[in-house]
């Protein structure tokens, strides 16, 4: 496996409204997606930013702080060499219909990561 870069950060937070904000008017992301307690915001080379309200049932299992993502050329195979290392898979691989991937696990500190498939975002 080799993860390329952070490509993606998703964070649950009670306080959803401020922190959208603070990535679109501080940081100058911009918004992608948006639906009720659910906000996809984007970096000029593509990686995602992903903040879940306390409604949103997404990943609801974030509940070490934010979980930053590895880009990774194909997720099943690397979760696979994870698992094969003695990893905890907290998440199997899920693929969605436009080529994205991903999937969670525990690092030895005790936090979540994810690694991540996204053909959208530049591995330079």
């Amino acid at each position: 496996m080799r993860a390329h870069k952070l490509a993606w950060l998703g964070t649950r937070t009670d306080n959803p409204e401020a922190t959208v904000e603070f990535f679109r008017s501080v940081l100058g992301l911009s918004v992608d997606h948006e639906e009720p307690g659910f906000v996809v915001l984007r970096l000029p080379d593509g990686a995602k930013v992903e903040v879940f309200g306390p409604g949103s049932d997404f990943n609801r299992h974030f509940t070490t702080g934010p979980v930053a993502g590895f880009l990774v050329d194909d997720v099943q195979a690397a979760t696979a060499e994870l698992a094969a290392a003695g990893v905890e898979v907290v998440q199997a691989p899920v693929h969605d219909s436009r080529g994205n991937a991903w999937a969670h696990f525990r690092g030895p500190d005790g936090n979540l990561y994810e690694l991540t498939q996204d053909p959208t975002v530049d591995r330079g």
